[in-house]
C-alpha cells in the first residue's frame, strides 16, 4: 500500500487542541476585542476605512451603504454582507454610539429596537469623530498591512488623537473571554488624560473625579456611589446599575421637576419618563409596564402611555392620587428593565496584541503612550518633508541668482541636467525640479517667495527639533491637542450620578391604594369606616344600631393593619381596606373574624400606632408585647394572654415611645404610678402583677410621660381634658396597692387619651 504524503500522523486530540487554539487566538485578536489604541475592532476599521478611500468626508455627499459594504467584503474584509452592514449600522446610531463615526441618511434603526432598513436604500459618509480617529494617516504615524488577498494595503491601527475605546465603549464576545466597555463623556476623557500627563503616578481615585463614570447615549441614571464605581475602575471588572430618568419638564416646584411628578391640577399626577437604559429597547420597556397594569400585578399603576417623539417621554398614570410616587419607582424598578445592570469587562487587545483586563488608569496611560509615539512620527514625518522642500527650495535660489546662465545652458546644452549639476553643485533632485519649472514663474516676485518660504520652514524645522528633543514641550503639545479636542467635541454629560439604596421588594399592601380613613367600633363589636380624618370628639353622635352605642374611634389609612383584641386574650387581623363604608350601621367584626361566642370585642387599634403595646388583665395582671407578635395570619387569631379564672382582658394600651411611666386603677378607687421598665416583655402569657387587689378588679390603666402628667377626660362630654402634673403621692413600685386618687378623677373608670397611627 502506497504512503499518502499528505496524512498527519497525529494524536486527534492533540490536532484538536492546536486548531482549536488558532481559531480562539483568531475569534480574540481578529474580531472581538477592541485595540486600546483606537477602540476599534477590524470590521470597524476596515469600514471606516474603505469609507474614507471613498471620499466619504462629512462636507461631502452621501453614498449608498451597499457600495461601501461591498468593497469592505470585497478588499478587507471577506465575511458576510449583512454582518458588515449591522457594523455599519451600529456605528451611525446615535443611541447606541455616544459619539457616532458614520453619519447615516435614511432609516438606520431607533431605539423602539426597530431594524435599518436594507443597504440597498441607506446611505452614509463618515462624521467630524471618524475624521480626527483617522487623522494623520498620511503622515507616515502607522504602518499598513496587506489586506487578505494582498492586492490593497490596510492600516494596523487609527493614529487619531479621538478617544474612541472610552468614548464610545466596546462590547464582544470570543473564546473564553468577552468585552463590556460603556460609552464615556469625551470633555471627563480628556481632562482625565491631561491629569495624567502631568502627573503619571496619579490613582485611579483621583482619575474618577475626572471621569465619574459611564455617560451613556441614551442618558439615564448611574444608580451607584463613587466607592463602588472606583472598585470597577480599579480592577476593570464590576458591575454598575442604570435608572431610567424621572423629569417633568413643564412643572412649576423644582423638587416635582426632578422627580418626574407632571401636576394635572385637582391634586391629580403623573409620572414623566425622559430617559430610560443603555441598550433598553423602548417599545419592549413599554410593554413590559403595560403587561403589569393589564395582569394587575401593580395595582397601584393605572395606564401607560408612549407619547414619545424624537425624545423620549414614557408617561405612568397612577391609580389615585394618593398614591406614593416613591413606592411606585420602587415597584416599576423591581419588575421592569427601568433598572438594568450593565456589566463593566475593560478586556482590550494592548499594544502588542495581547488580551488583557486594564484598569482606568492602564487604559488612560497606555492610549497616551501611543498619542505620544504618534505626535513623534508626525513630528518626525513634517521634518522629513521640509527637508525635503528645502532641498528644492536651495535649487530654486541657485536658479534665480543664475538665471541668464540656466536659461542659456537649457537652450544650448544637449544634456543641461548634467551641466547644471556640474557647474552649480547640484544633485539630482535639484536640477530636475529646475528643469520642470514653468517660465511663468521666473519672475523676481517669485524668488521673494521662495526666500520667505524658505526662512518659515527653517523656523518651523527648528521648532519641531526642539519638540522632539524635549518631552516637556511634548507633555504641552499633547494637552494643547487635547484642549483643542475637547472644544472640537466636548458636550454637557448626559447620564446623571445618584447614589441610591439597591431595590427593595415592595410587599403588597404598600401597593394598596392609600386613603384617609377614620374607624368606628361600637359596644356591640359593628365597625365601619368613614372616608377621611374626621374629627373624633364628634363621633359619639353617629347613629347605631337600637341598644347599641358608641365605643371607640381612631384615624387610620386604608394600607393599615387593624389589631383586633378579644376578652379572651387572642388577638386577630384586619385589613383597614377591608372595613364596610361608613354608610348605614357597618358591619359586625365578628363576620370576618373566628371569635368564639362568649368572647367580647375588647378593643381595636392601628398595628403601626405603636412598637409596643402593654396587655393588662382584669385581675392586675400583665405584660409589654411587641405589636409584631400580636399580628395573625388566620382568620383564627393568635392567642396571646392567659388569664386566672374569672379573670379577661381589660385593655390593651400602645405605648408612646416617649412615655416612661405607667399608671393603673383599680375598682376600689385606687390609684397607681410606677416606671414602664418594671414591666416585662413577654410573647404570651398570664404576665405580672401590676397593680394588687384584693376583692377588686384592675378598671384602667395607660402610660404617660411623668414629667407631663397623668391626664383624663371629663365628665358631661365637654371633651376637655385634666392633667394633674405632680404625681409625686402615687409613685410607687409594681404590684403595690396604690392610692386615693387626685381630686376630680372621675368615680368611673376613664378611658385615658391613646396614641393613634397618625401621630407616630
Amino acid at each position: 500500500m502506497l504512503e499518502d504524503s499528505s496524512i498527519i500522523d497525529r494524536p486527534f486530540a492533540d490536532e484538536l487542541s492546536d486548531r482549536y487554539l488558532v481559531y480562539a487566538l483568531s475569534t480574540i485578536t481578529a474580531r472581538s476585542l477592541p485595540d486600546v489604541r483606537d477602540g476599534l475592532k477590524p470590521v470597524h476599521r476596515r469600514l471606516l476605512w474603505a469609507m474614507r478611500l471613498l471620499r466619504l468626508d462629512p462636507g461631502s455627499g452621501f453614498k449608498k451603504c451597499a457600495r461601501v459594504v461591498g468593497d469592505v467584503i470585497g478588499k478587507y474584509h471577506p465575511h458576510g454582507d449583512q454582518a458588515v452592514y449591522d457594523a455599519m449600522v451600529r456605528l451611525a446610531q446615535n443611541f447606541a454610539l455616544r459619539y457616532p463615526l458614520v453619519d447615516g441618511q435614511g432609516n438606520f434603526g431607533n431605539v423602539d429596537g426597530d431594524g435599518a432598513a436594507a443597504m440597498r436604500y441607506t446611505e452614509a459618509r463618515l462624521t467630524a469623530a471618524a475624521n480626527a480617529l483617522m487623522a494623520g494617516l498620511d503622515q507616515g504615524t502607522v504602518d499598513f498591512r496587506e489586506t487578505y488577498n494582498g492586492e490593497d494595503e490596510e492600516p494596523e491601527v487609527f493614529p487619531g488623537l479621538f478617544p474612541n475605546l472610552l468614548a464610545n465603549g466596546a462590547a464582544g464576545i470570543a473564546v473564553g473571554m468577552a468585552t463590556s466597555i460603556p460609552p464615556h463623556n469625551i470633555g471627563e476623557i480628556v481632562d482625565a488624560a491631561k491629569h495624567l500627563i502631568r502627573f503619571p503616578d496619579a490613582p485611579t481615585e483621583t482619575l474618577i473625579r475626572k471621569v465619574r463614570g459611564p455617560d451613556f447615549p441614551t442618558g439615564g441614571v448611574l444608580a451607584e456611589d463613587e466607592a463602588t464605581i472606583l472598585r470597577a475602575y480599579e480592577t476593570g471588572r464590576g458591575s454598575l446599575r442604570v435608572r431610567a430618568r424621572f423629569y417633568a419638564a413643564d412643572e412649576a416646584d423644582e423638587a416635582r421637576r426632578e422627580a418626574g411628578i407632571e401636576s394635572l391640577g385637582g391634586g391629580q399626577w403623573q409620572l414623566v419618563i425622559t430617559d430610560i437604559p443603555y441598550q433598553v429597547q423602548r417599545s419592549k420597556l413599554i410593554e413590559q409596564i403595560a403587561t403589569l397594569v393589564t395582569d394587575r400585578k401593580l395595582p397601584i399603576l393605572d395606564d401607560v402611555r408612549d407619547e414619545s417623539a424624537e425624545e423620549t417621554r414614557i408617561v405612568l398614570v397612577p391609580k389615585s392620587r394618593n398614591v406614593d410616587p416613591d413606592i411606585l419607582k420602587e415597584s416599576l424598578y423591581k419588575l421592569t428593565d427601568l433598572e438594568s445592570r450593565f456589566s463593566l469587562n475593560l478586556n482590550v487587545l494592548d499594544k502588542d496584541r495581547t488580551p488583557r483586563v486594564m484598569g482606568l488608569r492602564d487604559l488612560l496611560t497606555a492610549w497616551l503612550e501611543f498619542q505620544f509615539d504618534m505626535l513623534r512620527a508626525r513630528t518626525r514625518h513634517r521634518l522629513g518633508k521640509i527637508d525635503a522642500r528645502l532641498e528644492l527650495l536651495e535649487g530654486y535660489l541657485v536658479a534665480y541668482l543664475n538665471l541668464d546662465r540656466i536659461i542659456e545652458i537649457i537652450r544650448t546644452e544637449d544634456e543641461p541636467k548634467q551641466v547644471m549639476m556640474a557647474e552649480f553643485s547640484l544633485n539630482d533632485r535639484q536640477a530636475e525640479a529646475i528643469l520642470n519649472m514653468r517660465l511663468r514663474s521666473l519672475r523676481r516676485l517669485e524668488e521673494m517667495e521662495i526666500r520667505q518660504e524658505d526662512s518659515e520652514l527653517r523656523s518651523e524645522r527648528e521648532e519641531l527639533s526642539r519638540l522632539l528633543e524635549s518631552e516637556d514641550l511634548q507633555r504641552e503639545r499633547m494637552k494643547a491637542d487635547l484642549t483643542e479636542l475637547k472644544k472640537n467635541f466636548g458636550d454637557p454629560r448626559r447620564t446623571q450620578i445618584e447614589a441610591a439604596a439597591p431595590t427593595r421588594d415592595i410587599p403588597l399592601e404598600a401597593m394598596i391604594e392609600r386613603e384617609p380613613i377614620t374607624v368606628i367600633l361600637s359596644k356591640r363589636g359593628w365597625v365601619r369606616a368613614l372616608k377621611g380624618h374626621a374629627e373624633l370628639a364628634s363621633l359619639e353622635s353617629q347613629k347605631f344600631k337600637e341598644g347599641d352605642a358608641f365605643a371607640q374611634a381612631f384615624h387610620a389609612q386604608t394600607t393599615d393593619k387593624l389589631l383586633v383584641a378579644a376578652d379572651d386574650g387572642r388577638f386577630f387581623t384586619l385589613g383597614a381596606d377591608k372595613l364596610p363604608g361608613g354608610r348605614g350601621f357597618g358591619e359586625p367584626v365578628r363576620a370576618m373574624i373566628d371569635i368564639d361566642a362568649e368572647a367580647g370585642i375588647r378593643t381595636m387599634f392601628v398595628a403601626s400606632a405603636a412598637e409596643q403595646v402593654l396587655l393588662a388583665a382584669t385581675d392586675g395582671r400583665g405584660f409589654l408585647a411587641e405589636t409584631s407578635e400580636l399580628i395573625a395570619e388566620t382568620r383564627k387569631g393568635r392567642q396571646v394572654m392567659g388569664f386566672r379564672p374569672g379573670a379577661k382582658l381589660l385593655d390593651v394600651v400602645p405605648v408612646d415611645p416617649q412615655h416612661d411611666h405607667v399608671a393603673s386603677y383599680g375598682t376600689n378607687r385606687r390609684l397607681l404610678v410606677f416606671p414602664l421598665d418594671q414591666m416585662p416583655v413577654l410573647a404570651r402569657g398570664k404576665g405580672v402583677m401590676i397593680q394588687r387587689f384584693r376583692e377588686s378588679e384592675l378598671a384602667a390603666i395607660t402610660t404617660l410621660k411623668l414629667e407631663e402628667g397623668l391626664s383624663w377626660p371629663m365628665g358631661g362630654g365637654s371633651g376637655r381634658t385634666r392633667t394633674e402634673t405632680d404625681l409625686t403621692v402615687w409613685l410607687g413600685s409594681r404590684g403595690g396597692t396604690g392610692r386615693s386618687p387626685p381630686t376630680g378623677f372621675p368615680r368611673q373608670a376613664p378611658y385615658f387619651p391613646r396614641i393613634s397611627a397618625e401621630d407616630e
